[in-house]
């Protein structure tokens, strides 16, 4: 058995305590490409951003106890628990609090530079306030409705029973969350403050493409419900 090297040991092992757990593929192509004189702590946190951004299904190990299991969808299950911790990326974000006309009068309000601070519409601009100033959160408190993916691929819809830090219309889509100790009813997650974890980060091809589509899909439940 080929012996792991330290350096190595140490950032599987810092990786691993933050929910992020790479494969050996991808550790050894990580450390591959990065010069032999970094330290430690900067090679933590390059990584760190590097699993954030990426797709877990090509990039994370996993164990039957860190994914799904292969009923999760099985609705005739009432409720069960599953223990974890299972990391998962967030592939969709839906605030089931507001109706989806409000949801697309905020966007369009975002796209003209304006947003709102009580009852007064505020001009915005984007080089003061950042790149994210234009970016609708949709100013709901949720609940939220989540679709989230394990690192096997298996997709699950997740409801918020109570407001989770971090899970709002705005969060990133490819945002990496953990879940431990959950509940699963008829095949839904249902997440709570001390179930589930946003652990940040963001798929930036699919964050803007699913931000490009949303207004269109909104109008699409919109006219499915007519």
């Amino acid at each position: 058995m080929a012996q792991t090297h330290p350096l190595q040991h140490a950032l599987l092992t810092h990786l691993t305590t933050k929910n992020l757990t790479p494969t050996s593929k991808w550790l050894n192509e990580f450390l591959s490409s990065q010069r032999s004189n970094i330290p430690l702590p900067a090679l933590q946190k390059t990584a760190l951003f590097r699993l954030q951004t990426s797709d877990i299904t090509s990039t994370l190990a996993h164990t039957p106890l860190t994914v799904f299991p292969p009923n999760i969808h099985d609705a005739s299950l009432q409720t069960r628990t599953l223990t974890g911790p299972i990391t998962v990326q967030v592939l969709e974000i839906e605030d089931v609090g507001r109706s989806r006309w409000s949801q697309i009068e905020a966007i369009e309000s975002a796209e003209r530079g304006e947003t709102t601070k009580g009852r007064e519409v505020v001009r915005v601009v984007p080089s003061e306030a950042g790149d994210d100033a234009l970016d609708v959160s949709g100013g709901g408190t949720g609940p939220f409705k989540l679709l989230l993916q394990d690192v096997k691929g298996t997709r699950v819809y997740a409801f918020e029973m109570e407001s989770v830090e971090g899970v709002n219309g705005g969060m990133a889509i490819g945002a990496k969350m953990v879940l431990r100790n959950v509940v699963v009813a008829r095949g839904v997650v249902m997440m709570d403050a001390g179930t589930a974890m946003v652990l940040g980060g963001k798929i930036e091809g699919m964050d803007k493409m699913w931000r490009e589509g949303r207004k269109d899909r909104l109008r699409a439940g919109i006219e499915e419900t007519r």
